[in-house]
């Protein structure tokens, strides 16, 4: 079923969109159809010098409601997107991949405001399912290969994901939509608009709500989040504004298990943790730490198959105020002050430590001693992320140059801490979606301070009517200092820094609707810093030294080129390119991620990347449309993993990136005739890797459907919508590496695999007023 479904909408939109536009000519000339009047979904990049493309409101509307604007991305060239829950908003699992660079390899904006790397752990951003609420996302553009040089970030290796939030509407008015569906499922969204006031020189805002709760598809436990967004916009004249926005965030969310090939084979796909069952969780963990040889209850062979629960709890507030103006007939100015503060928990219930004999907790007195003390104990990493940001800028129009500078600048107060909490042994007290308070104990605790300086100039030069030429370059210093406050006196300084990263390219139009394009790039990677991931992480001061003293921030260079052609009713995109990858740094986990060991870093080298992507929309008539892309990815490491006395730890040279698919294929077959709206989407993915060394942990390929039906009732202004994701109830891992990447795992026993969700159907009605 799923093989057919695949071949048959993959054909309708690569064969059509390949093949119709020869037809579309003769469309055209017999029948004209003006392009401004077909408003496209998904736009191919026409007049940019490097692949771009950006997607629009309408097709963040049609997917089930509350699913993350990454999953909707997947659907473009180059774009790989795993998640275990079907709306792509579980943090934990959440994965995105360009053209073979990871996540925290990748640069993300929302309105100009970095978002940072937007890791799980994150030392300097957020997710951005808690950034802004979907419904209020006006469009995202995607651009590949090192991204634009005014773009504050300072990961974007691999390309850089810009959302857009909606304006604030002209007119007074609002929106109201309710969502059911599997596992319980509700989600209500609400908008209010102001319209233009007047009295108040037309300012005009927006104030919008979200709250959305679902049970787990497998195990116990809840996904919730509720938000509010407000953004206000006030006119300066006839060509400027001065703009500001604030977003809260509150999201809980409880953990599916990670997962092996060998606890599927032997647990099954649906095993999840223990929760509810607390006396069993006690049993496995008093087993583990009384018996050498302890044999555990039923299937259960190690400690690590489950816990009784992990979950993860934020809260974010990010805000910022931006004024965009006219100076004079040639020179533009704009500038933004932004402030982000997080406060966060991991949570794992962990059987490696249990609870003292003192409980300490908020039902407790901590001055009382208690003999009901439980054999796990509750194990948090804490999160405090208070950062604030300028950007700013000029454009000159200088006739056929449009000469650009400017700047961005960030002091970002992190701290994290790996801290213990107790329970009783009778029955859990402590809320598992809440956040912990009165820990036993404080392993570590860090104080980070990130300090990121950016500076850019750019010339966009029409040289001919045909020709149009960009170059600029970028300079990127970002210092990180660490301060150990518990558990150690380690205290270091990095520095990642280059003066000249430079962009160049080109976009020549040819006639008859088709343009030539080709671009250069050089960008870095600033070092993370954090207690879990990057050069702190090793939580050890000599190990800290050596990278200081040996290794390199990773860079890359990219060199892609290709051809558009957009005409009436088709558009389409073909591009190469060929990416250098150096300095790159592997991370090679420990133990169980429950344990908390430090990773091993290691310098891999180069990694080399050549690739392919081709993406097509043909429009069949004024009510059909169907897109397709493929994209061909071979990314390999250059080099073995070597130490420094000449051995070889890993035997990585010429073996594939881990979570790269060489393979990846999407298609869209659609109708919408103005009020009745359908799509069919299908997604392959090819095998994957978990492994540095190729040994084990191939992950097969996975071909996932998801369709969309809804109705319009114009007069009154409301819309039914049904929806339903993995169509065909395709059993597949979503994500890879949830607990790192492991040099090889012949035996199939690491714990770093996500089960994709089944099956699940929602229904949503909106009403805008």
């Amino acid at each position: 079923m799923k093989s057919f479904l695949f071949t048959s909408v993959a054909a309708l939109a690569l064969v059509a969109s390949a093949t119709l536009s020869t037809a579309a000519y003769a469309d055209e000339a017999a029948a004209p159809v003006a392009s401004e009047e077909i408003t496209e979904v998904i736009v191919l990049g026409q007049g940019q010098s490097r692949q771009t493309q950006s997607l629009r409101t309408s097709d963040l509307t049609e997917v089930a409601p509350g699913t993350s604007p990454l999953k909707v991305l997947d659907k473009l060239p180059g774009v790989t997107f795993q998640s275990a829950d079907p709306f792509g908003a579980y943090e934990w699992s959440t994965r995105i991949s360009i053209r073979g660079f990871n996540q925290n390899q990748t640069g993300f904006t929302l309105d100009g405001v970095t978002l940072g790397d937007m890791s799980y752990g994150n030392h300097n951003g957020l997710h951005i399912s808690r950034a802004i609420i979907n419904e209020d996302i006006a469009r995202i553009d995607l651009v590949q290969g090192a991204g634009s040089v005014d773009s504050a970030t300072s990961s974007n290796l691999g390309g850089t994901l810009k959302f857009v939030s909606r304006d604030p509407s002209k007119d007074l008015g609002g929106e109201l939509a309710a969502s059911i569906g599997s596992d319980s499922m509700h989600r209500l969204y609400g908008r209010f608009e102001t319209g233009s006031i007047d009295v108040l020189g037309g300012l005009r805002g927006y104030v919008s709500a979200a709250d959305q709760k679902a049970e787990k598809w497998k195990g116990a436990g809840d996904q919730k989040a509720q938000q509010i967004n407000t953004k206000w916009v006030l006119p300066l004249g006839e060509d400027g504004s001065i703009s500001a926005f604030a977003n809260r965030s509150e999201r809980r969310e409880q953990d599916y298990q990670d997962m092996s090939f060998e606890m599927i084979e032997r647990l099954g796909y649906n095993w999840d943790n223990f929760q509810p069952n607390w006396a069993l969780a006690n049993q496995v963990a008093n087993l583990y730490q009384t018996q050498a040889s302890p044999v555990y209850p039923g299937k259960i062979t190690t400690v690590d198959d489950a816990y009784y629960y992990g979950a993860g709890v934020r809260n974010d507030t990010i805000g910022g105020v931006k004024a965009d103006f006219a100076l004079t007939d040639m020179i533009r100015v704009n500038a933004q002050i932004y402030n982000h503060a997080n406060e966060g928990q991991g949570l794992w219930v962990t059987p490696y430590l249990p609870s003292p004999g003192v409980v300490y907790s908020p039902f407790y007195n901590p001055a009382s001693p208690s003999t009901d003390n439980a054999f796990v104990s509750i194990r948090t990493t804490e999160y405090d992320i208070n950062r604030t940001g300028l950007i700013a800028g000029l454009t000159f129009d200088l006739g056929a140059h449009q000469v650009s500078a400017g700047f961005w600048t960030e002091d970002n107060d992190f701290t994290q801490a790996r801290r213990f909490y107790g329970e009783t042994l009778a029955a859990p007290r402590r809320d598992s979606l809440g956040f912990q308070k009165n820990p036993f104990f404080t392993q570590w605790e860090y104080d980070f301070n990130t300090k990121t300086t950016q500076a850019y100039v750019q010339d966009v030069w029409q040289a001919t009517e045909a020709l149009k030429v960009n170059f600029g370059f970028k300079s990127l210093t970002v210092e990180n200092t660490v301060n150990q406050k518990v558990g150690g006196t380690i205290k270091a300084e990095l520095e990642s820094k280059d003066s000249f990263l430079p962009q160049i390219g080109a976009v020549y139009q040819l006639d008859n609707g088709y343009e030539v394009f080709a671009s250069y790039s050089e960008n870095m990677n600033a070092y993370v810093s954090a207690a879990t991931a990057g050069p702190f992480s090793s939580q050890n001061q000599a190990n800290i030294n050596y990278v200081r003293d040996t290794l390199k921030p990773e860079t890359s260079t990219t060199l892609e080129g290709g051809v558009r052609l957009r005409t009436d009713r088709f558009q389409g995109v073909a591009a190469v390119y060929s990416v250098e990858f150096d300095n790159r740094i592997l991370a090679v986990a420990q133990g169980s991620g429950i344990q908390g060991n430090a990773p091993v870093l290691s310098n891999v080298g180069s990694v080399e990347t050549k690739g392919l992507e081709l993406a097509g929309t043909y429009r069949l008539s004024d009510t059909w449309k169907v897109y397709g892309t493929y994209a061909f990815n071979d990314s390999t490491y250059a080099n073995d993993v070597v130490a420094a006395d000449g051995t070889i730890k890993a035997r990585t040279k010429g073996k594939t990136v881990v979570n790269t698919p060489k393979n990846l294929a999407k298609a869209e077959l659609a109708y919408d005739n103005g009020a009745l709206f359908a799509t069919l989407g299908v997604n392959h993915t090819g095998e994957r890797y978990y492994t540095y060394e190729n040994i084990g942990g191939l992950v097969e390929g996975s071909t996932i459907a998801d369709l969309s039906v809804g109705y319009r009732f114009d007069t009154i202004g409301t819309t039914v919508q049904f929806n339903i994701t993995n169509l065909t109830d395709e059993q597949y891992i979503s994500t890879i590496g949830s607990n790192g990447f492991a040099n090889s795992d012949a035996s199939g026993t690491n714990q770093t695999i996500l089960t994709g969700a089944p099956r699940q159907a929602f229904v949503s009605v909106r009403k805008k007023f």
